[in-house]
């Protein structure tokens, strides 16, 4: 399984022996720039003990930042928050690096920077892409200075999904956010196309929907499917999935290296996700 999260320098592939065709997830293969319809969601950008990296995440309180849990998993320091909708067209992009990036980001820096700074928490029971039944791939930023001006979204009722199993799944489509990695031809080289790092920008596609499990909520992201616009790619990690106004699920794994397959979506309306977001909001 491929996890979507990305560097600042290259994709971090993660394969993991339980299921081994899969990797965690990341950026938007198809739709187009989100400008201002969504800015509740925004790139969040932390450092571990590997590098820094970089995923997309939702404002669901003036003080909670949702996301993925390999998005905070072993976050150094402090996590960068902006929801800027274009951070850069091209590079060198803005983003700051840490003074010492052993210890991460710090309150201070990030404010000197002009950026939001949060600590990162991951649910206690996420299983690190290891036990399907027990996915769990949440985590959240809690903001260190409230938000205002941005109306946060609205997580779906507990069990909202359970109304969309098959056959009605496969006539859903859901909305998708995040910051990741366009996936388009090469100006120059090879036409095959590929994940890009830039423009960095938030971005908007639409998935149809392929299978529903207590956990995990599986789309089809192929831009040539004419019910869609596309997938998640590298950044997305922990972007926002919506349906019907309502947040339902967070970006989490990805099927292939050009991010023109299945993605795999955490979801957040079952019990185990919202009582735990209950303590931490």
């Amino acid at each position: 399984m491929r996890a979507l999260r990305r560097t600042l320098a290259a994709i971090v592939v993660s394969t993991f022996a339980l299921i081994a065709t899969a990797t965690p997830a990341a950026a938007i293969t198809g739709g187009e720039p989100d400008g201002d319809r969504h800015p509740n969601v925004g790139l969040i950008l932390f450092y571990d003990e590997t590098g820094r990296y970089r995923c997309s995440a939702t404002l669901v309180s003036p003080t909670i930042v949702l996301t993925a849990a390999h998005c905070t998993l072993g976050t150094l320091g402090k996590t960068l928050v902006t929801f800027d909708t274009a951070i850069a067209e091209a590079p060198p992009n803005p983003l700051p690096v840490a003074t010492d990036p052993s210890v991460g980001y710090t309150t201070a820096e990030l404010a000197a920077a002009g950026y939001l700074s949060g600590t990162a928490l991951t649910h206690p029971e996420y299983s690190d892409f290891t036990d399907l039944d027990n996915w769990n791939d949440v985590g959240v930023v809690v903001l260190d200075t409230p938000v205002t001006g941005i109306a946060p979204a609205t997580v779906a009722p507990t069990g909202y999904l359970d109304q969309f199993a098959q056959p009605k799944l496969n006539k859903t489509v859901f909305g998708l956010v995040g910051y990741g990695t366009e996936v388009r031809k090469p100006e120059a080289g090879p036409q095959k196309p590929q994940p890009m790092s830039y423009p960095l920008i938030r971005r908007y596609t639409t998935s149809p929907g392929q299978k529903l499990t207590p956990q995990v909520l599986q789309l089809n992201g192929n831009p040539n499917d004419n019910r869609g616009g596309g997938g998640t790619c590298f950044g997305d990690s922990g972007g926002p999935t919506f349906l019907n106004g309502y947040l339902v699920a967070v970006t989490s794994y990805g099927y292939t290296s050009n991010c023109r397959y299945l993605g795999g979506y955490q979801r957040v309306e079952i019990p185990v996700v919202q009582d735990w977001l209950a303590t931490v909001g």
